[in-house]
């Protein structure tokens, strides 16, 4: 017994096959290529966090170093998962006064003890670390401001 049509319809069956696949193939690569950028910028972001880290981790070392008195540029470097190498090397530019003013007067217990025979002020720095990272390529900035209280003989020196 003979099929009417079946001569015309030889082949479609393996057409459609293939188009499906195709189309499964191109929905595949695609997931796998959305999902690769999604990675590669969540690990630019926890590259810049460690970085920006390294930099306040630098910064607070040297604020609570006594700066002021010779402020110089340094060179630090930071050990973010503490295995005892350095993760990251950061630039600390030399601390700049940008301004003062003249502190409070001091209480009148003070004055009459003697304590503040000299005027003192009130000292504004800017403090500035940059990282750069050639493994990751990651540059990081960062900027802090810091008062510090200075005799006037230290202010005369450091913030003319």
């Amino acid at each position: 017994m003979k099929r009417i049509g079946s001569e015309s319809q030889r082949g479609a069956t393996l057409l459609v096959a293939l188009v499906m696949l195709v189309l499964l193939t191109l929905m595949v690569s695609s997931a796998f290529t959305l999902s690769t950028t999604n990675l590669k910028a969540v690990n630019n972001m926890q590259m810049r966090e460690e970085a920006t880290a390294a930099a306040n981790s630098a910064i607070e070392l040297v604020i609570s170093s006594a700066f002021a008195t010779s402020p110089t540029a340094q060179e630090i470097d930071v050990d973010m998962n503490n295995n005892g190498t350095a993760d990251y090397t950061v630039n600390v530019a030399e601390p700049q006064c940008v301004s003062y003013t003249l502190a409070e007067s001091a209480s009148a217990s003070s004055v009459t003890l003697g304590v503040m025979s000299d005027k003192t002020w009130d000292t504004l720095w800017d403090i500035q670390a940059t990282v750069n990272d050639a493994a990751t390529g990651t540059n990081v900035t960062m900027r802090q401001g810091v008062l510090v209280r200075l005799s006037d003989a230290q202010k005369i020196n450091l913030c003319s």
